[in-house]
Order: C-alpha cells, then sequence, then structure tokens
C-alpha cells in the first residue's frame, strides 16, 4: 500500500517536473524565435517624404524641392506659392493672354520639332503641387520622353506651379491656360456671381427671388456651384485647344494621352502606348480609345484567400516555391501578371472604370468634338461622365477600348473634387506606387500584347447624370469652345 503510494507521489513529482521543463524551454523557444522573427523581416513600410525620396534618383531631387518662399496651405491638398498673391486679376489676365497667343514650346531647341506621329501628353493642373512634382519625377525616369511634347493645361495661375513646369529639361514642354477660371472671374460667371442662386434654394424661391439662373436648376433642383463645373469646363476647353487651336498640332496625328496632376507613370507607359496602338490596329480596328490606368483605391497589397488559393495551386503544379505571395490590384495580381505575354482588355469604355491615363487620336477626337452638344448640355458636371452619355447617344459607334491589365498610370491623389480627408498632402500612395513598380521591374517592356475580347452580354444602359449642370450659361460657354479658330482667345476673355 505504501509503496503504491510512493510509486504514485514519484510519479506526479516527475510530471510536474517535465511539465515545468517543457513550460520552460517552450518559453525559451518562442522568446528565441521572436528575435529571430524581429531580425529576419524587413522594417515596416515607410511611407515617409525620406522613404519616398530615397526611391528617386538623386538627379531628379530638383523636382521635388522648392527654394524658401512664403507658402499657403489649403485644405483641399492645394499649394499656393505667395507671389501670386501680388498679382491683380488684371495682372493674371494678362499674363494667362500672353502665355496663351505665345505657344511658346520650351526645350524646342534641344529635342527637335514635334512630329507627326508623336506622343502628346496633356496634363490636367489645378494647385496639388506636391502631386504634380511627383508626376513629373515619373514622366522623367519614362523611356523615350525625349520624344514627346507635353502639354500642362492650367486653370489656377501660380508662379511656383510655372517654375516647376518650366524647369524641365527632360522633354518639350508647353504651357496653356484656362481662361474662364474662377481665379480670373471671381465675382462674375463663369466663377460665383453675387447674383446668382443659392446651390440649396428651392425653384419658387429662386423665381421669387429672380436670382441670375433662377429658371433653370438642375436635375435634383440645385443650381450650379462654379468650383464643381470648371472641371468639366477646363477637360473640354483643353482638349479644343490642343486639337483644334494650337499651331503645333496643326497637322499632328499621333495620339494624345491625357493625364492630371495626381498621376503617376510607369517607366515603360510610352512603349506601352505604342505597343497597343500597333496591336490595336492590327486586331481591333474598332477601338478608338487607350486606357493605361487604374485606381489606387481598389489596391489590395496581399490579394484575397482565393487568389492567394488559386497561386499557390498553380505554383505546386508548376513545382515552384510556393512561399511569397504577391500583392493584388484589384482584380489582376501584381507583379505575376506582368510575367505573362502582357495582356490587355477590350471591352466597351465606361466612364468610371477607363477615364484615368486614357489617349485617343484626332480622328477620334472629331467624332467627339461633333457631338460636342451632347456633351455640353448633358445635366452631369463631370467630363467622363458627360463622355459616356456622348459614346451612348451620339457617336455611331461606342466608344471601345483597350484597357492594361497591369496599369502603367496610377492615382496618387489623396483628395479632390469628390474625395476630402484630413490629410490631403499624404504621400502613402505615392510610396505604395512606388513599390509596387519596384517589385514589377523586372516584367516591364514586354515585346507584345495578348488582346482580350470581353463579351459585353452586360449593357451599360444610359445613366441618369449627376446634375450640377443645368445652367443654360454652362451650356453656352461649353459649345462656345468648339467654335474658336486657331490662335484666336475666348470672346468672354
Amino acid at each position: 500500500m505504501r509503496a503504491g503510494r510512493r510509486r504514485t507521489a514519484s510519479c506526479l513529482r516527475t510530471a510536474v517536473f517535465l511539465f515545468l521543463v517543457t513550460f520552460v524551454w517552450l518559453q525559451l523557444h518562442l522568446t528565441n524565435l521572436g528575435g529571430q522573427s524581429s531580425r529576419q523581416e524587413p522594417a515596416p513600410d515607410n511611407d515617409s517624404s525620406a522613404a519616398i525620396l530615397s526611391m528617386v534618383p538623386q538627379v531628379l531631387h530638383k523636382f521635388l524641392t522648392t527654394r524658401p518662399r512664403n507658402i499657403t496651405h489649403h485644405g483641399n491638398g492645394s499649394t499656393i506659392g505667395s507671389d501670386v498673391h501680388h498679382l491683380t486679376v488684371d495682372d493674371i489676365r494678362q499674363n494667362i493672354e500672353r502665355y496663351n497667343l505665345a505657344q511658346i514650346i520650351h526645350n524646342e531647341d534641344l529635342f527637335g520639332p514635334l512630329q507627326n506621329d508623336s506622343l502628346i501628353i496633356v496634363v490636367q493642373v489645378h494647385t496639388r503641387l506636391v502631386y504634380l512634382r511627383h508626376l513629373i519625377v515619373s514622366l522623367a525616369q519614362a523611356q523615350d520622353i525625349d520624344s514627346t511634347l507635353l502639354v500642362f493645361s492650367h486653370d489656377y495661375y501660380d508662379e511656383d506651379i510655372n517654375e516647376l513646369v518650366q524647369s524641365i529639361d527632360f522633354a518639350k514642354v508647353m504651357q496653356i491656360f484656362y481662361p474662364y477660371s474662377i481665379q480670373t472671374h471671381k465675382n462674375q460667371f463663369p466663377g460665383e456671381s453675387p447674383g446668382d442662386c443659392p446651390r440649396d434654394i428651392n425653384y419658387e424661391q429662386a423665381v421669387q427671388r429672380k436670382c441670375n439662373n433662377a429658371l433653370h436648376p438642375d436635375l435634383y433642383g440645385h443650381y450650379r456651384e462654379a468650383k464643381f463645373t470648371q472641371t468639366k469646363h477646363h477637360w473640354w476647353w483643353k482638349a479644343n485647344r490642343v486639337f483644334n487651336q494650337l499651331e503645333v498640332t496643326r497637322n499632328h496625328s499621333g495620339m494624345v494621352l491625357f493625364l492630371e496632376e495626381d498621376h503617376y507613370v510607369a517607366e515603360d507607359f510610352i512603349h506601352i502606348l505604342r505597343l497597343m496602338e500597333k496591336t490595336g490596329k492590327a486586331s481591333c480596328p474598332a477601338c478608338n480609345i487607350l486606357s493605361l490606368g487604374t485606381y489606387l483605391k481598389t489596391y489590395n497589397y496581399y490579394g484575397d484567400s482565393k487568389k492567394k488559393e488559386a497561386l499557390r495551386a498553380m505554383k505546386r503544379h508548376q513545382a515552384l516555391s510556393a512561399a511569397a505571395i504577391p500583392p493584388s490590384w484589384g482584380f489582376q495580381i501584381l507583379p505575376s501578371l506582368y510575367q505573362h505575354y502582357q495582356k490587355a482588355e477590350v471591352t466597351p469604355w465606361i466612364s468610371s472604370k477607363h477615364n484615368m491615363g486614357m489617349a485617343f487620336n484626332r480622328s477620334v477626337w472629331a467624332e467627339l468634338r461633333g457631338c460636342g452638344r451632347y456633351f455640353c448640355t448633358y445635366d452631369d458636371y463631370n467630363w467622363d461622365w458627360s463622355l459616356q452619355h456622348v459614346s451612348q447617344g451620339c457617336l455611331p459607334h461606342k466608344l471601345m477600348a483597350i484597357v492594361m491589365r497591369g496599369p502603367r498610370v496610377f492615382h496618387i491623389g489623396e483628395c479632390g473634387v469628390h474625395h476630402k480627408k484630413t490629410n490631403c498632402q499624404s504621400t502613402a500612395a505615392i510610396s505604395k506606387v512606388q513599390k509596387v513598380l519596384a517589385n514589377a521591374a523586372h516584367h516591364l517592356y514586354p515585346s507584345h500584347l495578348t488582346l482580350t475580347f470581353t463579351s459585353g452580354a452586360k449593357k451599360h444602359k444610359l445613366r441618369k447624370g449627376n446634375g450640377g449642370w443645368g445652367d443654360i450659361r454652362d451650356h453656352e460657354l461649353c459649345m462656345n469652345m468648339t467654335q474658336q479658330e486657331r490662335t484666336q482667345m475666348l470672346s468672354l476673355m
């Protein structure tokens, strides 16, 4: 009996001892693993300005820095230099008129005249200087950028922005200035006039008050807001200006690529654009728009679980390592997508998907311009939705796009007309784009493209506009932009 108790006690002591030894060993092992993990794992993502600058070649740092000035930062992400405050509205108007009449092309002596089939890149610029700097840096790193003409179209006159644009030394550069801006028409149409109806006044009150546009609210019963109507006016004006009013483009028959100040391009975007144009001519004669872009808001750095599992299965099948799952960008995977014979999709042009980094030529523009009334009278303050309306309701053949699966134009802006954030100067998006392009670097410059044709079974019916464009003064101003002769300034100046 006693011997049994002693054996039981001995077993219990042994079990407790083994448990304590095992527990201590596990703690030490986990601590060691934690230490090894902290040493082996890469440093956390750094989206600071210093980290972003470290990924930019030293020779291009000059585009990201500026000499000290008294700078005013605005809540919408804009950065306004102090010099402009010393200019009167009349001074600014005169400067704009001089620029538009002179049509100066900087660096033409270095890179030669524009060829008829050369690429023209048109950048719509407002006031977001931080993003514009990074767009210029990305353009500077693009192959064959020296063969292009960069046209910067401004709706705000600012000496800091002018100085930056005129410091570009890697391509031919021209500046054009939208002459009907809010800046130059502060108390009159197309800016906000004291006699205009407030946005939210109802129709009966507006008629009783006899405000300027009382009879013309939008389809939702609201009255115009100049800060929103300006963007559509500017887009239509710059397209007319580039195709129909500049001397340098008189005989131009090549592609015109449309960008904005908060875009960022991959270094092979010109190569890809040429490849898309060549492939389209051979395999898709009906295609009339090329789209290079995608939006960062669709970005998911690690992809969803189904994509992960599918990729693992594929790698197992190919007897490849399944260790790293590449990041995904919306419906595609980067950079693994670049490893295939580069793919592009042929699809009906959809304004919300294919409006960034899009390019077309003069013949396409002629058809769009011929539908100017559809564009200018459609009750939507968005230029891209208005083009969608033109495509579906006026053109003999709808706009058909070739869209790159692996994007070459990215959206880096944190704020804009539709999106407001606390920190509009954030550069986190720039950092993410830099990392994606660095990962995909070995898969750029494909030798050919493979087109995938969508069935088009899903019909995109004509949509109701977003409003903001009911004022007939906006309609008339917009339509007048298509009637200007080459080098002629608009009469409203």
